[in-house]
This record gives structure tokens, sequence and C-alpha cells, in this order.
């Protein structure tokens, strides 16, 4: 890796562990944080992460609500702003499926207001198309 660091935010304790197990199988360098970890391993982990010696980390998005994307746009917003701090860029990918197509609309004005690119496939379900047969369709 270039010195990215990527921090995938999970609805699941369970979800972070399996979602990291399997990217380490993949030859991925991933840890994972959330509560049931002891604070030791939880520092570990961050520290770890913060150095670049682990840049890819799973960790419990609590406003998630059992979804991947948040329960709402406020939370969004809140949680895609981690990505980059005090001037740092960042990079946010967020999975959007069927069942959140009734944040398009107002997803599309904040993209549109951040000056971001407005991915075809959420423009359309943003008019009232419905979503893509695949479960799992990459927007951002």
């Amino acid at each position: 890796m270039d010195g990215s660091r990527i921090l995938i935010f999970m609805d699941t304790k369970k979800g972070c562990d399996q979602i990291t197990s399997q990217l380490r199988m993949d030859g991925w360098p991933a840890l994972s944080i959330h509560g049931d970890k002891s604070q030791a391993e939880r520092d570990w982990v961050l520290s770890e992460f913060k150095a670049g010696k682990s840049p890819i980390m799973t960790a419990m998005d609590v406003a998630a609500s059992r979804r991947d994307f948040p329960g709402s746009l406020e939370d969004y917003v809140h949680r895609i702003g981690r990505t980059g701090r005090a001037g740092a860029k960042g990079t946010t990918y967020t999975f959007f499926i069927a069942t959140n197509a009734r944040f398009a609309k107002e997803l599309i004005v904040i993209l549109q207001e951040a000056g971001q690119k407005v991915n075809p496939v959420l423009a359309a379900m943003g008019r009232g198309a419905p979503p893509p047969p695949s479960w799992l369709t990459e927007l951002f």
C-alpha cells in the first residue's frame, strides 16, 4: 500500500471479525477493533493502524443501526467526516443497497453540495428508478 489507510465500519462485532479474518486470509494486513476486545488490544490495534503497520482496520459503527448505510444522513455525514480531518484528504466508499433507496435524493444533494460526482445508478434511484438487481453496487 502507498501509506493510505482504510477504515471499514461494520454494524456488528461478528462482522468486524469475519471481514478482518477474510481480508487476512486473502493476504491483506487488517485488524479489527470493537467492544469485545480488551482495552490493551484496542490500544494496540489503534497504534498499529495509526502507524500504518496494519493499514486496514474494521471497526464498529454504533450509529449504523444494523446496516452498512447509517440510519440517517446526518450519521452518514458524521461517518465520512472521519475520513479526512484537519485538512487531510480521504476517500469514502459506501455500500448502498435497495433498502437504502429512500435516502437517494437527499444523498445526491449532499454529494453535489460537496462537489462530488454522483454515480449514475444513484442518480437513477434518486429519480425513482428501482435499485439494480445486484444486491450490492459500488456507488462512490
